[in-house]
Order: structure tokens, then sequence, then C-alpha cells
């Protein structure tokens, strides 16, 4: 699809025809040149879903992964609220009076979103309930096919996975490469977003990256479902578009291969970077040295350049003339990319200015392709707020650590680090900053590790209730047999299910049992940030009891959960920062 041919009328930009009425402080859509500013825009209807992305209406329901018992039933997301009318008109006769003009109710929001790098910063200015189904109609969106947790929460960590893909559709596209594409995985990231706020990482995962892509299950367009066999050992941007594949294939390869599972996705072909960067202004970028690429077209000076439209696409699909010449080389070009246009959005130049908003949100919802549990402005509005507490100095871009693929002689792939990547996988599992966050944050952890120094109880004398909340299917019971059994602690109990899954396993426990908490964190190898203190419960036999709730991160009885609690070593950079490509 077009990106820039959509929603246009008569070459008029959408965002030049809504001006700021003084009686009410509304942004109201200028029907003509002359008529008053009262009219708001016919919502248009989005184009048909592509072959393969499916349909809500009939959508099939996930079932909960079995656990002791089944799992309680999830709740709806409200929808948006409809906008206030104008005051009503003064009866005949009567003097009208000036008043202030209000505020705008324009909301502005940081949308992270992609192009063909795949990850951008989206300022949503909305000026009315129409106007909002306006643009929930620019949205595509296809199945997650359950591949996703179903998607992001306010009061948790959030995990987007942003896919760039080599499809040439749309004005001028066609002249770049490969002009019969697909549309495969051709840049992603993999965007981690702390619990707290306070930080966020930017995981690229390299598209020449030898993976195994599992079997993916899709909703076709006619409502049925099709499993799309898997294939070994081949390249990470096959995931998508090879064999009809969808996004939700390239998620269930990104679970497969870090052992995190997204709770979104989003994609975005080659429009999407051209046409946000023409609606901020341009970003500022830097290079070490002249470049002048014959197959990206890019031809650039040493120095700083201001790069919008074709120059921008031009930049970030660049790789033979930096580095090695190889797509490691490119990701760190489309990493400085998105570094500076976080910083541009974050400006005020932008997000203080009406007009640039309104071109954002049309060009941003029409660029996107998101799941369908992201399928509209009400949604991605949320989803903007949570991200738009970042603070681009605690937003660090890294690469999954890889090496050359021993078994070519013309090195073209990579292979997967063993000796690097667990680690960096378990620190984006477990909430982990690669950067130094606020003291607060330091504070927390040092409290945390403070829990586990003490004295501890022996085995005997540990009293607790164990509930299955998200781990495996019938983990409560072998665990029960294995405390009791091979560990010495015979006053523990099977309680079922928790009422909630979690993801993460927590010992909660009462003051005066700490040093039980202590000694059982010690046999399970639990963290510190596992241990709530909170109250006591009453076991089977009225005698108060501690309580452990297995989570999704439960491995089995026996295996050690004790979370890193600082991140290795990596390459990276910080969205605060300007780093000139060399």
């Amino acid at each position: 699809m077009d990106a820039q041919g959509r929603g246009r009328a008569d070459n008029i930009d959408p965002a030049d025809q809504w001006v700021l009425n003084p009686n009410t402080g509304e942004y109201e859509l200028r029907q003509n040149a002359s008529g008053p500013q009262s009219g708001v825009p016919r919502p248009r209807r989005g184009n048909p879903a592509p072959a393969g992305s499916g349909t809500r209406p009939g959508q099939r329901a996930r079932t909960a992964p079995e656990r002791d018992s089944p799992a309680p039933p999830g709740t709806d997301v409200p929808g948006p609220r409809r906008r206030r009318g104008a005051p009503a008109e003064p009866p005949p006769g009567r003097r009208r009076t000036r008043t202030k003009p209000k505020k705008s109710k324009a909301k502005k929001v940081l949308l992270w979103t992609g192009g063909s790098m795949a990850f951008v910063l989206v300022a949503v200015s909305v000026g009315g309930y129409l106007y909002i189904k306006h643009l929930n109609d620019n949205i595509t969106s296809v199945s997650d096919d359950g591949a996703s947790t179903g998607g992001f929460s306010k009061d948790q960590a959030i995990n987007i996975l942003v896919i760039g893909t080599d499809k040439r559709t749309g004005k001028g596209n066609d002249g770049y490469g490969d002009a019969g594409s697909v549309g495969h995985a051709d840049t992603n990231i993999l965007l981690h977003v702390s619990k707290d706020r306070s930080n966020a990482t930017a995981l690229s995962i390299p598209r020449d990256l030898i993976v195994d892509v599992p079997d993916c299950p899709t909703q076709q367009a006619d409502g049925t479902d099709k499993v799309i066999p898997g294939t070994q050992g081949v390249r990470f941007n096959t995931s998508l578009g090879q064999d009809e594949r969808t996004p939700s294939c390239t998620m269930r390869t990104v679970t497969e291969l870090t052992g995190i599972k997204p709770d979104d996705f989003m994609v975005a072909d080659f429009n999407a970077v051209k046409t946000l960067t023409e609606a901020v202004g341009g970003v500022d970028v830097c290079l070490a040295k002249d470049i002048k690429d014959p197959d990206s077209h890019l031809n650039l000076s040493k120095g700083t350049h201001n790069i919008s439209g074709e120059q921008a696409l031009a930049f970030v699909r660049t790789r033979h003339a930096v580095g090695f010449g190889g797509d490691l080389s490119r990701i760190t070009l489309q990493q400085q990319f998105l570094s500076a246009l976080m910083r541009k959005l974050k400006g005020n130049s932008t997000l203080s200015s009406p007009g640039k908003m309104l071109k954002l949100a049309e060009a941003g919802t029409k660029a996107l392709t998101v799941d369908d549990k992201l399928d509209s402005i009400g949604k991605l509005k949320d989803l903007g707020l949570e991200l738009g507490k970042l603070n681009p100095k605690n937003l660090t871009f890294t690469t999954v650590p890889v090496l050359d693929n021993p078994a070519e002689k013309v090195k073209a792939t990579v292979v997967l680090n063993d000796a690097k990547a667990p680690a960096v996988f378990d620190a984006i599992k477990n909430d982990v900053s690669f950067t130094e966050v606020k003291e607060k944050q330091k504070a927390a952890k040092d409290a945390e590790a403070a829990r586990l120094k003490g004295t501890k109880s022996d085995a005997s004398e540990v009293r607790v209730r164990i509930l299955n909340g998200g781990a495996v299917g019938g983990s409560a019971q072998k665990t029960l047999g294995w405390l009791q059994i091979s560990e010495g602690v015979e006053k523990s109990e099977n309680a079922g299910n928790a009422p909630a899954e979690l993801s993460r396993t927590t010992l909660e426990y009462a003051p005066d049992q700490a040093p039980q908490a202590r000694r059982l964190a010690a046999i399970m190898g639990l963290s510190g940030s596992a241990l709530k203190p909170g109250k006591s419960v009453t076991n089977s036999q009225g005698l108060p009891a501690m309580t452990l709730t297995l989570g999704k991160d439960f491995k089995g009885a026996g295996v050690p959960l004790t979370a890193p609690t600082k991140a290795p070593e990596v390459d990276k950079s910080t969205a605060d920062k300007v780093k000139c490509a060399s």
C-alpha cells in the first residue's frame, strides 16, 4: 500500500485543513477557504486487510496455558470517550460576552513505530471523536495468532517487536533492489521498556542471523487456520513473507531465539521513514567521513546533516560504504538515526506544534501495520503515553551478540554468540537496565539484595503453601515432591492455582517469617526481588505459612531462578548522544 498516497484529497495535506476555533478552543476541519470552522471529516473506510491477515469478527479466543486449574478470564479495555460539544448559542438580544479561549484539548502522545529501520516516535494530536475514527481507519491490523502475551500492560514491563520490511510498495520504491520482494523481516528491533519506565533497551536482531523458524499457526483471510511449517537453520528475515508467513511468525521466532515473548508487534515498509521524517522537518545525523553509496543512493559529506524523505531512506539502507560493509554496519546507522529521531520528537518544536502533530498522526497511522491488540488510536495512545515517560539517556541501543558463521568460507551470515547472548537475553527478561538509572532505583535494588542477608531457618522449620501462577501444568505438585523428599521442607503443601498468572515467581512472607524465606530462597535459587514482604496465610492445618507462587519464569523443580542484578557488558549507545558513523 502506498503510504504517501492514502488520505490525500486534491493535494491538500489533511493536517493543514484543521484550524483552531478561538470560541471553543478546539481544532476543527476547514471545509473550504470561505466556509465556517465547524465541520469534521467524514470517516474513510480503510483498505481491506491483506490475504492471511485475518479479521477480528469471529476471531477465535486464545486459551490460557494449561496449569493446575483454569486461569480466570481477563477484562476488556474501555473505549475512547466522546468529545463534548461547543457551548449553546445565547438567547436573542442577549449580549454575547467574550470568553477567554480554552486551552486546546489536543493530547500529546509519543508512539514508537517503524519504517525501513522500524522504530520511531510518533506524536499524535486528537482533534475530535470523528477524527479519531478517521485515524483508526488509516490503521491496518493483522492477527497475532496467539503468538503474543495478549497485549502490553500499563503496570508491567513492555516488550514490543518492531519490524521493518523490504517490501518495495509505494511511490518511488520499486527502484530499490528486489522490486518483487514479498516483504521479509529486513530490520528487527525488540524494544523492552522497564516496569518502572525508568529505562529501555532496543535490541537489534540481524536479518542474516541463522535461526530455527518454528511452525506458525496463521489465521487466513476467510477466518480459517493454517499451520505454516517451520524451517531449520535459515536467515531470520525469512520469518516474514517467506511461504506466506505473517508478523506473528516473526514474533514466534523471536520467542524461540530469546525466550522473551513480545506483547505486541508493529510493521512498516519503506514509506514510513520517508513520510515521518518529512512530517517532523527532518532529523540530524552525523558522518565521520564522506559517503557515496551507489546501492542506497546516499551521497553525503563528512559532518552533520539534516535528512528527510528519500535521503533519510537512503541513510538507513546504507551498508556497503560504512564499517565492514555488511548488515551489522547498517544496524549502527539505523540506531543513530533512531536516536536522532527520538531527540527531535522529544523537543518542544515538535510537540508544541499542532500542525506537525497532526501530520505525524496522519503519517504514522498510514505507515503502520499492527497486531489486533493495537488496532486503534486509543490503544496506541495508551502505549505512547507509557513510552513517553522514558528519558533518552536511559534508552540503550544494542545488538544481539553474534559471530561469523563458521560453516561459510565467504562470510554472509552470522550465528548466535552462545558465550554472550544468553546473558543479554536474561538481563532483558529480568528487567535489568543497561544504563545507570536514578538513585531511587539503585536503592530499591539494594533493598532487594538485603532481603537475602541474615539468619536462615532449618529446612524442617520452613512452612509454605505452593501455588501455580503461570508455570507448566503440574509444576506445583512436582515442586512439592522435590522440596519434601530432596530438600527436607516437609511442612509444605500444594495449594493449586493462583488467582492470577505472574510473569515471575514470588515468595510472600510475614516479617517474623524472614528466616524461613531466606532458607527457601537459598534452596530454590530465588533472587531478592522474588521475596515479597507481606503477610502470612493459614495452611490446611490452620498454621501460619508463606506463599510460594510459581510464575511463567519457573523452569522446573531444582532449577535456580536467581535473576541477574547487572546487565552484561555489550557494545551499545544511548539515545541522548550523537555518534558519528564511519
